[in-house]
């Protein structure tokens, strides 16, 4: 049986980045792994971290990373996913970055998070031994996905087992973003059709109803965005109803 890993820096990246491709391979009776690295709640936050959270309209008592992770509870059983991992690691805000602008500047020095990225990751890779691996392309920038793509270049995965997904909603905000400067060279576009699975996809993402309304203006907005954007990525490809666009290497399947 085959095994596909994603790995996901926050709670719901994965699922509105590359849900329905997920779906489609859980339904193809593929085992799926989600292994999501930023997971970490932190007692008492304050300054601009405590700020991500209240202005989502959760009050400084509420723990916001355990809400997201009952979430992610959610949509992983939502959308049937085999094996669930969290990395149990702080979120940028909590390391030092205070402001919104500073969580899109590049990865400061004394931020090395990445090793410990690769901590996390090291275990999941060793048991589970997918056949492939799912990776943001750190569209748009945000310091967490960039850590978290660069880490991944460390592990020695074959690169033909490694997928690159267009992290969403970045992607629909900045259609022109381009992918870290550290993925390889001479990747190429990879379109899967997820025309079936969209709906699917949509339930998942509705599990993270604490981001709805921040990313999509509010769960009314989820299905009319990601529909949209997904039929451009296929028209965009020459494809027919709704698509999902990855990187890969040259020759890979």
């Amino acid at each position: 049986m085959s095994t596909a890993l994603f790995i996901s820096p926050h709670l719901d990246d994965v699922a509105f980045s590359c849900g329905g491709t997920l779906a489609a391979l859980k339904q193809k009776g593929w085992t799926v792994a989600l292994v999501t690295v930023f997971t970490r709640s932190v007692p008492e936050p304050k300054g601009f971290a405590l700020q991500c959270q209240t202005s989502k309209g959760l009050g400084p008592e509420v723990d916001y990373m355990a809400l997201r992770r009952e979430e992610d509870r959610a949509f992983v059983k939502r959308l049937g996913v085999d094996v669930s991992v969290w990395g149990d690691l702080e979120e940028a805000p909590h390391r030092g970055y205070a402001s919104p602008a500073e969580l899109f500047q590049p990865p400061r020095a004394s931020d090395v998070v990445g090793a410990w990225v690769r901590g996390c990751l090291r275990p999941v890779l060793w048991e589970l031994k997918p056949d492939r691996v799912f990776v943001p392309q750190a569209l748009g920038g945000h310091v967490d996905h960039v850590q978290v793509v660069r880490a991944v270049q460390g592990l020695g995965i074959p690169g033909n087992r490694i997928l690159y997904y267009r992290d969403t909603p970045y992607a629909v905000r900045q259609p022109d973003a381009l992918p870290d400067a550290t993925l390889p060279q001479g990747l190429q576009p990879l379109a899967v059709d997820i025309t079936k699975h969209l709906s699917r996809k949509l339930e998942g993402c509705a599990c993270y109803s604490s981001q709805l309304g921040f990313q999509f203006g509010g769960e009314e907005g989820l299905a009319p965005t990601l529909t949209a954007f997904h039929q451009r990525e296929a028209r965009a490809w020459g494809l027919t109803g709704a698509a999902e666009v990855f990187l890969k290497s040259p020759g890979q399947d």
